[in-house]
């Protein structure tokens, strides 16, 4: 496989970021998800965290070098994955499980593969156009799909970011596949929450990433979209990564995985940000990390088998 990859997340105007990001590849398949967690402080960022732990352990439990089924692997994982968040809110007596949205995609013989739940997005862009893209799980979508709202509508409605599946809470998620996807060379794959594609619409998440270079590209329209949300900002976050044809040769910053060895991994996987003193009563101690760290790897341990 030869492809360039990039991730980020920002915490925008909130007090902390509930969202998470990772990406995972092996010789022969490469595996990218973005949670972007919800309800109370902690909680919302433990719902992401778990979600997006797992999947990723998961991947490299299953990707030896290869997925056997990609569909199957997402499904079990994003499933196992709200197994874990109520499990874990069951342990901690929570009145109610936190929940988050997941967006999850797997590349593996040219192929892509994604699910999701919630609104959090994925995009293909292909030739200056959007290929596909994930149906929003949200109160608006439906509205839109029943011809109750346009689009502009839909962008200042007082129930736009309601949603109705995602991974946790108190109902089963209902998670969306995708067909087989077939890459073509440049194609561009970027998954996002709703903290970046909502101040800037379909129209500014292409054409933020116009110029095919995702490393300068992501991190340019996160910029935009923290100044077209203002004050108002939520957490932010992008993967984006363009796959290049095996013929061609990588170039720049792009990965080459030939040389990979058959059970060799690289991740990034973002978590708990350690990089400043508590400054207010939202911000958690080292001690209060390492025990969401501890209580999050038991709730994952009981479905990673």
């Amino acid at each position: 496989m030869k492809f360039t990859i990039f991730q980020e997340s920002r915490i925008g105007k909130r007090k902390a970021n509930q969202d998470r990001t990772a990406y995972s590849y092996s010789r022969d398949a490469l595996m990218m998800v973005v949670a972007d967690g919800m309800g109370g402080h902690l909680h919302g960022e433990i719902a992401a965290q778990i979600s997006v732990q797992f999947i990723t352990e998961a991947f490299q439990r299953s990707a030896a070098p290869a997925l056997v089924d990609p569909v199957f692997f997402l499904s079990r994982a994003l499933t196992n994955a709200h197994n874990a968040i109520v499990d874990y809110a069951f342990d901690k007596q929570l009145p109610e499980a936190p929940r988050t949205t997941v967006v999850a995609c797997v590349v593996q013989e040219g192929f892509a593969y994604w699910a999701h739940a919630g609104d959090s997005r994925l995009y293909v862009l292909r030739r200056g156009r959007i290929a596909a893209q994930t149906r929003d799980h949200s109160r608006v979508q439906l509205m839109m799909d029943q011809g109750l709202l346009d689009a502009e509508g839909a962008a200042h409605h007082p129930g736009r970011n309601r949603i109705y599946s995602c991974l946790g809470g108190t109902h089963s998620p209902q998670i969306e596949y995708s067909k087989p996807f077939a890459l073509r060379d440049g194609d561009l794959i970027a998954i996002c929450t709703d903290g970046l594609w909502g101040p800037l619409g379909n129209d500014g998440v292409l054409l933020g990433l116009a110029n095919n270079n995702v490393m300068a590209d992501v991190p340019r329209l996160l910029d935009q979209a923290e100044l077209a949300a203002g004050k108002t900002c939520d957490n932010l976050s992008m993967v984006a990564m363009q796959w290049q044809d095996d013929i061609n040769q990588a170039a720049g910053e792009s990965i080459s995985t030939q040389t990979m060895a058959r059970d060799n991994f690289t991740t990034r996987l973002d978590t708990f940000d350690r990089a400043h003193q508590p400054t207010s009563a939202f911000d958690l101690t080292d001690d209060e990390i390492e025990r969401a760290i501890a209580e999050i790897n038991s709730a994952i341990q009981k479905f990673s088998k």
